[in-house]
């Protein structure tokens, strides 16, 4: 998943990450005149090496099912396919990033196996899916947990950067990258979710 408003998008705009996460929901899912759903966050790229960490910690194989809500420019979906050999669909709003997508799938020639839909993401069905990327804020992610309870047994989700209050994560990996000076942290799920109990309970 690669659409996101990361940290340093918040320095540089002189936001704190949770005023960031505070966000109006209702403002980030408007439409506009047009009556097309707006993008709920603007699109950053996740690098290559996280891409990699990801799908390796949710254990792909060439028997899943990959779905990237939010896919910008496919790089999840196609890298899920070149490596792993298994099938991926991408699902985005922003007609942009569909085209991009689409052109990147081309290019790599994983068309057989890949996927690309222009979708509402808190619209979908995702019982079908084996394995679930994501790379967004914390309260969308919080949004997609109706969705997410409807996975089957076993089914994996991995987050890049950012956690799903109120549902206990099976593993948190942080890495550095080679090239990078600085770490990124992904979180991993599995089907069924396991909820945190409330605090004073």
């Amino acid at each position: 998943m690669v659409r996101i408003v990361p940290f340093a998008v918040a320095v540089v705009c002189g936001l704190t990450a949770s005023s960031v996460c505070a966000r109006d929901v209702a403002e980030a899912a408007a439409e506009d005149d047009k009556g097309q759903r707006t993008p709920d966050v603007i699109f950053v790229p996740t690098p290559p090496e996280v891409v990699e960490k990801m799908l390796e910690l949710a254990g792909v194989t060439k028997d899943d099912l990959v779905y990237d809500l939010g896919c910008g420019d496919g790089r999840i979906v196609v890298t899920a396919a070149r490596k792993y050999g298994c099938r991926a669909v991408g699902f985005d709003v922003d007609p942009e990033r569909i085209e991009e997508s689409k052109e990147n799938v081309a290019r790599n020639k994983v068309g057989h196996l890949v996927k690309i839909e222009h979708q509402d993401i808190f619209k979908l069905d995702l019982s079908r899916a084996d394995v679930i990327t994501l790379y967004l804020l914390p309260s969308l992610n919080v949004r997609l947990i109706p969705q997410l309870e409807k996975l089957k047994p076993g089914s994996r989700i991995v987050s890049h950067a950012f956690d799903m209050k109120g549902v206990q994560p099976d593993k948190v990996v942080q890495f550095t990258p080679k090239d990078k000076n600085r770490p990124y942290k992904i979180y991993l799920w599995t089907a069924p979710l396991k909820k945190k109990e409330k605090e004073g309970k």
